[in-house]
C-alpha cells in the first residue's frame, strides 16, 4: 500500500473506502494552510510534531487561535474566520467517516448557504499498522503507505 502519511483517513485499513477519504485529506490541507504547519514536522518538539495531535490538544484547551499562522498578516487580520475554517477542517477530519460532510456540502458552507456542523469530536484517529522491523523480531506501529484507487472509484459525479 502507498500514500502520503498524514493525509490518510483512518478507514483505509479496516473499512470500505468512499469519497469521504478525500474529505479527510482536505481537512488536513485546510489546517496546513491556516496554521502554516506541515502535517508532520520532525523539527518540532515531539508533542507538536503531528499537526492533528497539536490540533486536538489546542481544541481541548480552547486555544485554536494560537494555531493561526502568525507570519501571515491576512490570517491574523481574519483570525475569527480562520478559527471557523479550522472547525470545518475538524468536521472533515471526523474519525467516523459517516459524520464527515461531502465535499459538495463543504462548498455550500464556504458559500454561506448552510451552516457547518458544530457537534464535533476532536479526538481524531490516525491510520497505523503494525510492521515488523527489518532484521529483528520487533514490531512497531507506523503510518502505512497505500496505493490510491482511481478517482472514478472514489468520487461520483459532482
Amino acid at each position: 500500500m502507498r500514500g502520503t502519511p498524514g493525509y490518510l483517513a483512518p478507514e483505509w485499513l479496516h473499512e470500505v473506502i468512499t469519497e469521504k477519504v478525500d474529505v479527510y485529506s482536505f481537512g488536513v490541507v485546510i489546517l496546513e494552510i491556516i496554521c502554516d504547519w506541515k502535517n508532520l514536522d520532525r523539527h518540532q518538539d515531539e508533542d507538536d510534531m503531528h499537526l492533528l495531535s497539536l490540533f486536538m490538544r489546542k481544541a481541548e484547551e480552547r486555544q485554536l487561535l494560537e494555531m493561526v499562522d502568525k507570519k501571515s498578516e491576512d490570517m491574523q487580520r481574519h483570525r475569527k474566520e480562520a478559527v471557523e475554517m479550522m472547525k470545518i477542517a475538524a468536521w472533515c477530519l471526523q474519525s467516523d467517516y459517516t459524520k464527515r460532510p461531502s465535499m459538495s456540502l463543504v462548498v455550500k458552507v464556504f458559500q454561506g448557504l448552510v451552516a457547518a456542523e458544530t457537534d464535533l469530536d476532536y479526538s481524531f484517529t490516525f491510520p497505523t499498522m503494525t510492521r515488523r522491523v527489518a532484521g529483528t523480531n520487533q514490531e512497531r506501529e507506523s503510518v502505512v503507505g497505500i496505493s490510491l484507487p482511481l478517482p472514478s472509484q472514489l468520487s461520483g459525479p459532482r
